[in-house]
């Protein structure tokens, strides 16, 4: 039995292989890679996570129980049994379990630092998927009227969009749109009791975009990355300069590329290149 076959034991599940696991160990580490290189936040991959977590599960009650197998006495010389199998595999199922670690760690804290910064710009996407295709230009004009009304009662924590109606949350997961939804309210408390509350009225909302200038601010989607073509040919959309249009090169399977990441995006979500 090789390290290969001793981290795929952990796997119980339908179709666990060597294989299984390693291909989820890439796939988690190129996720983490492309979190790490871009602004904005990438859609959550569900089944991934689900599986590397219920892995994380398994290698801690296995490793729990090597440890407590290693430490198991002889009784009839009434010392520790020592066995270099079982603490060589002990230590290697260790090793993969900090590696995994660290890298979901890593990968959360990254996508929380993104929610905090830009909170108010995902609540505002996802809210922005609830609304009536049904309702008429004129009947949004005179519903953004009303609200626009003077009130004295309003605060900065009634611009806080509630996405709790809303199923299809991508990119965020479920607990993401909780945390985001709950740390906007908080900042909205905060900045209306601190020196919000003595705007007038029409200036206490979050969300505001009088004059053509809005205060909800996205991640920075022109940005340069690093990328690497994984198929034969991946179109790439290169910004023209000033006063030019925008046109199209074509990378190749092997290049590495400085690009702004909002030329390939699109290529990026179908798996056509990778984030370095």
């Amino acid at each position: 039995m090789d390290i290969d076959d001793i981290l795929a034991s952990v796997d119980h599940g339908p179709g666990a292989s060597r294989e299984s696991a390693a291909i989820d160990h890439q796939l988690l580490t190129r996720f983490w890679a492309a979190e790490r290189a871009v602004s904005e936040v990438l859609p959550w991959p569900a089944p991934l996570m689900e599986r590397m977590m219920d892995r994380v599960r398994i290698q801690i009650e296995t490793i729990e129980d090597l440890a407590a197998s290693s430490a198991d006495m002889d009784p009839s010389t009434k010392h520790t049994t020592h066995n270099p199998n079982l603490n060589l595999r002990l230590s290697i199922l260790q090793t993969d379990l900090a590696r995994t670690q660290y890298l979901l760690r890593s990968l959360l804290r990254q996508r929380l630092s993104k929610l905090s910064k830009h909170s108010m710009h995902y609540l505002v996407k996802l809210a922005s998927r609830s609304k009536n295709p049904l309702i008429s230009d004129s009947q949004s004009q005179s519903q953004s009227q009303s609200q626009s009304q003077p009130n004295s009662q309003l605060t900065p924590g009634d611009s806080v969009p509630d996405i709790s109606s809303i199923s299809e949350i991508s990119p965020l997961s479920s607990q993401e749109a909780t945390f985001v939804h709950a740390h906007q309210t908080m900042l909205a408390g905060h900045f209306g009791g601190s020196f919000m509350g003595a705007f007038p009225p029409q200036l206490r909302r979050l969300d505001d975009n009088a004059g053509g200038t809005s205060m909800v601010q996205g991640p920075e989607m022109k940005e340069v990355v690093f990328v690497r073509c994984l198929v034969v040919e991946v179109p790439v959309v290169v910004p023209g300069d000033e006063g030019e249009e925008d046109h199209g090169v074509l990378m190749r399977m092997g290049d590495v590329w400085v690009v702004q990441w909002e030329g390939v995006r699109e290529a990026w979500m179908k798996g056509l290149v990778e984030l370095l």
